[in-house]
């Protein structure tokens, strides 16, 4: 209208044009250099589609090319085909993390950015903060990501330091929460953000008709894109330490007249059966180990981690340390266990008697562990 009554079909033949250019379907790589950039363009010519001539996708990031079959880093921290029961994944997936030097220094970076006071107020610096979170889940392998963030828990002291993993008193946490729909105008003002989003609700949207429950049948790709939201106004993390519930940081409470529309927005976290199924089915897969009662037999793929474990010290000390610490209750740890080694020490028994059933469990390990040994020469 501003424009004169030319305007519209001179958009129209500009859209047209475009059509055959190479901008024609272009998208975005999450975490790339000039993505801020890129993703200006993408949200330019998104603006074709009210003319009906779609030049992009309705998602900005390119699609990820990589099998989802995650592979189980408990390997990495008990290389050893010795029987155990159930393994801790979250704590597995810390000590993996700390031996990959890339896991290792980005999470390290941020844990120390967002626990660091500020000399001015003494609170953290939560912009800082959040540049290092986004940073952490955009580089770093999602296998090393996913098993820290959405690893299985039984207990309220594991739930409870899984959802420290983002440090949220930092990250997104205050007095009192925002509206959504105020969180939600100010994430679309930043084209990051709105990109996250937008991918988000595309590879997350529910399905009624889906046998998994989600519409682009894809249970990585939704949690990939969960995990591009952390670092944003709309971070989204587990609600409490007793239930896998996931939602951001705000309400819906004083919505107005847009209550409808703060609640569908909620409601893609809370009441996502889509998200819902992806979160418990990473949480359910190869949780149990085989039994010390039916050790499992070796397999020709192993026989190179055998040998080795079998000529290294050092390699069988940490496995005896492995096998005594899944048979210890999870316990409640601070900011250290973030950062240091996700295991308890020797010295960090509880002070209290072990059960009889625990220390025969763990003394049977032993045996079982020395006999092996035994068999292969030592």
């Amino acid at each position: 209208m501003k424009l004169g009554p030319g305007a519209r079909s001179q958009c129209a033949n500009a859209v047209s044009a475009l059509l055959s250019s190479p901008l024609h379907g272009c998208q975005c790589k999450r975490g790339m250099k000039k993505e801020k950039n890129c993703l200006s363009i993408y949200w330019s010519l998104h603006q074709s589609i009210i003319h009906g001539l779609n030049l992009v996708e309705s998602y900005p990031y390119e699609t990820v090319q990589r099998d989802y079959d995650y592979v189980r880093l408990a390997s990495i921290t008990a290389d050893s085909d010795v029987g155990m029961t159930t393994v801790n994944r979250c704590l597995d997936a810390a000590k993996a993390c700390n031996v990959d030097d890339l896991c290792q220094k980005l999470r390290t970076e941020y844990v120390s950015a967002c626990i660091k006071p500020t000399a001015k107020s003494g609170l953290c610096n939560r912009p800082k903060c959040n540049k290092a979170l986004r940073r952490f889940f955009d580089r770093v392998p999602a296998d090393y990501t996913h098993e820290l963030l959405f690893c299985p828990c039984t207990d309220t002291a594991c739930a409870e330091r899984r959802r420290q993993t983002i440090v949220p008193s930092c990250s997104y946490e205050s007095q009192e929460k925002p509206n959504c729909i105020t969180q939600m105008r100010i994430c679309k003002a930043d084209y990051v953000c709105r990109s996250r989003l937008a991918q988000f609700q595309y590879d997350c949207e529910p399905s009624e008709t889906s046998p998994n429950g989600c519409k682009q049948g894809n249970y990585g790709a939704c949690l990939l894109a969960y995990t591009g939201l952390i670092g944003s106004t709309i971070t989204p993390n587990y609600v409490d330490n007793s239930t896998s519930s996931v939602a951001p940081w705000c309400s819906c409470s004083a919505s107005g007249s847009q209550r409808e529309e703060c609640d569908h927005f909620l409601g893609s976290f809370t009441d996502n059966i889509c998200l819902r199924n992806a979160l418990m089915t990473f949480g359910s897969e190869s949780d149990q180990q085989p039994t010390l009662s039916q050790p499992s037999m070796p397999s020709p793929s192993h026989s190179s981690r055998e040998n080795r474990s079998a000529t290294s010290p050092p390699d069988t000390v940490e496995t005896m340390r492995s096998i005594l610490d899944t048979t210890l209750p999870t316990q409640a740890l601070g900011n250290e266990l973030l950062v240091g080694q996700a295991t308890l020490p020797s010295n960090s028994l509880p002070n209290s008697a072990s059960p009889p059933s625990l220390m025969l469990q763990a003394a049977f390990s032993l045996l079982v562990l020395l006999l092996h040994l035994l068999n292969n020469g030592h």
